[in-house]
């Protein structure tokens, strides 16, 4: 088993930290300008944000989670992750395959509500990575769907997959974008958007409401650890991460703070799920 990891003290939250994160980017404007500064043109007024948004993607079934879903005036959508690494190695993440799954979790909705699948609109699923997620050294990976016999040729189906590699130590890329990656691995305010996010987040760590939330989700992770994890065995460790599941936290938050193997959490779930 590996080492644990304890969550932080609400004090201690970060901007890069998953709840902080998501509560700051409840901001419509900050979250737009933060949008604006990854993507490097102005996007429309959003109209809404939701953190935590959930589909249902097997009737009755357990619930995916995006971190920050939000939508503009001008009909596109974004879902924006914050993915720290915390001891995993990049392929336990499954980034490819989550992206794939969230951009199937979002059409499946949109088209639940009654639309056409000719008005689907733009989607950019993106994700800000504390790592390099592909291990070549750029500081943006984008990812559009092309036609392999002629790169020139793009399908057209409006969605994009961004990776962001925050740890880039290069100056060749936009100035606002080299403060806000200064800013996630850091903590130091260099533009004017790293000053509005820095005092969103020194707010937020005076918020009771919010310490409150994020105390009874450590309280939670905690026992559950404390009933199963400790002990080690197999049948224990199904009994956690069946109660993680069971009370709302995604694969991929128990794998963070558990130090478990991807691929034996999404067992789990799985099983869950064909039970259900």
């Amino acid at each position: 088993m590996r080492e644990q990891r304890k969550m932080k003290e609400f004090e201690e939250l970060e901007f890069r930290d998953d709840f902080m994160f998501e509560k700051v980017m409840e901001d419509k404007e900050l979250c737009r300008e933060v949008l604006e500064c990854l993507l490097q043109h102005p996007i429309g007024e959003l109209t809404e944000v939701q953190t935590q948004k959930e589909f249902k993607y097997v009737s009755d079934g357990k619930p995916i989670r995006l971190d920050v879903y939000s939508e503009d005036s001008e009909g596109a959508i974004y879902d924006t992750e914050m993915q720290n690494l915390n001891r995993k190695n990049v392929d336990e993440l499954q980034l490819p395959l989550r992206t794939r799954f969230y951009q199937s979790s979002i059409d499946t909705d949109f088209m639940n509500k009654g639309y056409s699948y000719k008005k689907l609109p733009e989607s950019n699923i993106i994700f800000i990575c504390t790592f390099d997620p592909f291990k070549k050294g750029l500081y943006k990976y984008t990812f559009l769907e092309t036609c392999k016999e002629d790169q020139s040729i793009e399908l057209g189906d409006k969605t994009v997959k961004l990776f962001y590699n925050s740890c880039y130590k290069g100056k060749d890329i936009p100035k606002d974008l080299i403060s806000l990656y200064d800013y996630v691995e850091t903590g130091r305010t260099g533009s004017t958007l790293t000053k509005k996010i820095d005092d969103a987040v020194q707010k937020g760590r005076k918020n009771e409401k919010w310490r409150s939330q994020y105390m009874k989700e450590r309280v939670i992770f905690q026992d559950l650890r404390d009933e199963g994890i400790e002990i080690g065995r197999e049948d224990e460790r199904v009994k956690l991460i069946t109660g993680m599941l069971l009370c709302g936290k995604s694969v991929e938050d128990i794998v963070d703070f558990c130090n478990l193997p991807y691929d034996e959490v999404k067992r789990v779930e799985e099983s869950l799920l064909a039970n259900a």
